[in-house]
């Protein structure tokens, strides 16, 4: 099959999954830096105070535009909230976070969390599907016994089965039962044709006209430099700011996220966040945009992966 030009670029945006450790720089040692890398290791080990309260949160009635994750710089659970939370909605979270005490700190953000999904272009809902969307497909993987497939978000995945590589063409992979998990977690999986299928390389497109090669798949490491991919605003780079967030949309919860300071936009759901030729997460929604910045929340590809059956490549 003859693919388009748009959609070797969505086939690029494929890659591979997360894996445990970001890759080491030799530097000269320094007392400074032997610190610096001391604090970094206990700080991922979260306390049982910032623990329960994280449990506590995560179990709290669900109010739209709010997000916590734990920050092990100050050791506190940090709550934002969106210019959404006002009014009864803040009163509202104002009476979970407030018996937590100290152990939490309320920030607010000027812009709404939102999911980052639009209509557009990249992988479109097809022909057979009634949902006119846009996301950006995340990693290619295979399964043993079953037809290669592709990740991308669940919020993605929940209304659009029919995947085409333009809005409303043919179809080019489906989205089998149970293939999206969305809320709670934010991942789906879609189905290639077993004959005939499209090219679907183990790569993530560049948007320079080149591609990172996927190999592997790992978990997210803090405070590492990561990329990300996404069919709305290209390739854009930043840092894991925390792990095991929780953001609450509207569309509903989804806990254990990658939290990074890398932009992305509507239209970049499901993307790939990747370092070096390892898959890290799927794209699932923040707020801000890459005009001014902003914060954006990441499914664990690892997770995604084991749900599935899959592997990358």
């Amino acid at each position: 099959m003859q693919r388009s030009a748009p959609f070797r670029r969505v086939a690029a945006l494929a890659a591979t999954a997360l894996a445990l450790l970001a890759a080491a720089t030799l530097t000269p040692y320094s007392a400074d830096a032997s610190a610096a890398q001391s604090d970094t290791r206990v700080a991922r080990l979260d306390g049982p105070q910032l623990a329960a309260a994280m449990t506590t949160l995560d179990s709290s009635e669900q109010i739209p535009g709010t997000a916590w994750v734990s920050d092990p710089k100050t050791n506190k659970v940090v709550v934002t909230a969106d210019p959404t939370v006002t009014g009864e909605k803040l009163d509202r979270l104002n009476t979970v976070i407030k018996p937590l005490g100290e152990v939490v700190e309320l920030k607010r953000t000027d812009t709404e969390f939102k999911l980052f999904i639009r209509g557009g272009d990249a992988i479109y809902g097809s022909s057979a599907s009634s949902v006119r969307a846009r996301c950006s497909l995340g990693f290619n993987v295979k399964r043993a016994g079953l037809p290669d497939a592709f990740l991308t978000a669940g919020h993605c995945g929940n209304p659009i089965k029919s995947w085409a590589e333009s809005d409303g063409g043919p179809e080019i992979a489906l989205v089998p039962e149970n293939g999206s998990s969305f809320p709670g977690n934010d991942y789906a999986i879609a189905d290639y044709p077993a004959i005939g299928a499209v090219p679907h390389p183990s790569e993530v497109y560049l948007y320079n006209g080149t591609t990172q090669a996927i190999t592997g798949a790992r978990d997210a490491v803090l405070n590492e430099s990561v990329q990300r991919s996404g069919s709305t605003t290209g390739l854009h780079s930043g840092t894991v700011t925390g792990l095991n967030a929780s953001v609450t949309y509207k569309e509903g919860r989804v806990t254990g996220l990658i939290q990074t300071n890398v932009c992305a936009e509507p239209g970049d759901s499901g993307g790939a966040l990747f370092a070096g030729t390892q898959a890290l997460g799927l794209t699932s929604g923040g707020n801000g945009n890459c005009s001014t910045g902003g914060t954006t929340y990441y499914q664990p590809v690892t997770e995604a992966l084991s749900a599935f059956g899959a592997t990358i490549p």
